[in-house]
């Protein structure tokens, strides 16, 4: 549960950095067209292409321009929502401690408002853009802040001073996002095997490893840190919970599945995870998929779910699909393929029949599960289903 006074204050904060909260993509881009020139448009969308190739250079420079007093506040409104659910709850967590460092901090919108939130609080707030670090530095000034810093600072490269209580990494530890993360032992299931070389080729991929035992080594001996990344999937939030796990960090409560917006896209990160060093930690790592939206399945009302003629009598893509699957009467198969794909997922496919109709039903490695069910006299259009998605990697 969200504060209301943080909450309230947050939105003050963030009106003061002249941001502005949107609902509609065609309101967000008028007020960008207004403010910007196309120039400056034309600028920051080639800086935006450079950063999807991952190149640290590319990285900084977007963020450097991104710090420009005319871009500010555009394009950091697109993720006004994401304030708003992490700010408060960061704040929250900050507990008892005295001296916190924030990784990636950007120009440091998050970070002066926890330090005007906690003036009997430290903070430290890092970042490998030049430009942000400068704009962080401005605010800090026209805020009268004087329990935080901020410091250009590349942890790839360079450790800050310590130790800290408590370490803030949100949106910061795992740069990787197209990284597939650690498939499960088969496409049957959701678990993952333990080998110790699969977890380290991917802190290794994603930088994490290093990441983590740089900022584990600033810790005061019970400090914790709370982290909040794009690990949603299953496949890359096992493998971040045990490089947590593994430098001694513990949950201090269940952590949370957060659903924001950026503008009228929706947005699931995380989870959000509280942590401390020590054994008095309650709460376990959870490597299962998380409950999921799939429709439930009741075989007696399956003609009756849907008043579109054309949709399907049963439709499944969630975890929940492979339960369903089990669970259908009388299977009779009529093709399935299993394969092994270029990036390394196993990936089945099968059609077939059962009391409950025809069937089609796909799952692979990665978690993705899907069913669809069909009545005997549509059978032609899953077996089309079949060819196309056999003859195409998934």
């Amino acid at each position: 549960m969200i504060n209301d006074s943080l909450l309230q204050s947050l939105h003050s904060h963030l009106a003061g950095w002249g941001l502005r909260q949107f609902t509609s993509d065609e309101s967000y881009f008028q007020w960008q067209r207004d403010t910007l020139s196309p120039s400056e448009i034309t600028a920051l969308h080639q800086r935006m292409e450079g950063k999807r190739s991952r190149s640290s250079v590319d990285e900084v420079s977007f963020y450097d321009a991104a710090a420009h007093p005319n871009i500010l506040p555009v394009l950091y409104s697109q993720r006004y929502d994401y304030y708003v659910a992490i700010g408060p709850r960061v704040a929250d967590g900050l507990g008892e401690a005295r001296s916190i460092l924030d990784v990636g901090c950007g120009i440091g919108i998050l970070t002066t408002f926890y330090a005007r939130q906690y003036p009997d609080k430290t903070f430290v707030g890092i970042d490998r853009s030049p430009a942000s670090i400068a704009r962080a530095q401005e605010q800090v000034k026209a805020l009268g802040l004087t329990n935080v810093q901020f410091e250009c600072l590349d942890l790839d490269r360079e450790t800050p001073p310590g130790p800290f209580e408590v370490i803030l990494a949100t949106h910061a530890l795992v740069q990787a996002e197209q990284d597939s993360g650690i498939p499960s032992r088969s496409w049957k299931t959701f678990e993952r095997a333990g080998e110790i070389q699969q977890q380290a080729d991917f802190e290794r991929r994603t930088g994490i490893g290093a990441r983590l035992d740089r900022l584990c080594a600033l810790l005061t001996a019970e400090g914790g840190m709370i982290v909040f990344e794009k690990t949603r999937q299953l496949a890359r939030r096992v493998p971040l919970q045990r490089a947590l796990a593994a430098r001694g960090l513990g949950l201090i409560k269940q952590p949370e599945l957060i659903r924001y917006r950026l503008v009228e896209e929706i947005a699931d990160d995380g989870p959000f995870y509280v942590m401390e060093r020590g054994e008095s930690c309650q709460c376990h790592w959870d490597e299962l998929p998380e409950p999921d939206e799939g429709r439930p399945f009741d075989r007696t009302k399956l003609k009756t779910g849907s008043t579109d003629p054309d949709a399907p009598l049963y439709e499944n893509h969630c975890p929940s699909a492979q339960l369903v699957w089990t669970q259908l009467h009388e299977k009779q198969v009529f093709k399935e393929t299993t394969s092994q794909e270029p990036d390394g997922r196993q990936v089945h496919v099968e059609l077939g029949e059962a009391e409950e109709g025809i069937y089609l039903y796909c799952a692979n490695t990665f978690d993705q599960r899907q069913l669809v069910i069909v009545e005997p006299a549509r059978k032609g259009m899953l077996e089309s289903y079949y060819k196309e998605i056999t003859s195409l990697p998934l």
